[in-house]
């Protein structure tokens, strides 16, 4: 069944994002990550959400997404990340 993750940035330092999202397309690369979305415009359509920016990362499975976070490839992407925002992250299944 296949899992998704799915990302809501706060960016507060562009020149850091910029080195952390280099890391991370290489592990999302190595993963087999499908980016279904990644930054872009939005529209809230209910309730009080204002997320800065969303990303949406479809995985082979909850296994996959899971290796993807865990590996050393974006383990060095989030180290390069600190300080650079707010990341609220998850990981969900899919529709079988």
């Amino acid at each position: 069944m296949s899992a998704y993750i799915i990302a809501d940035v706060t960016v507060t330092d562009a020149e850091k994002m910029a080195k952390y999202r280099e890391w991370s397309t290489k592990a999302m690369q190595e993963h087999g990550a499908e980016v279904l979305v990644r930054g872009g415009e939005f529209e809230v359509l209910e309730g009080p959400w204002t997320p800065s920016r969303l990303v949406l990362l479809k995985f082979a499975s909850r296994d996959a997404a899971k290796a993807f976070y865990t590996s050393q490839t974006y383990s060095h992407a989030r180290t390069l990340r600190e300080g650079a925002g707010v990341m609220r992250m998850v990981v969900v299944d899919g529709v079988a």
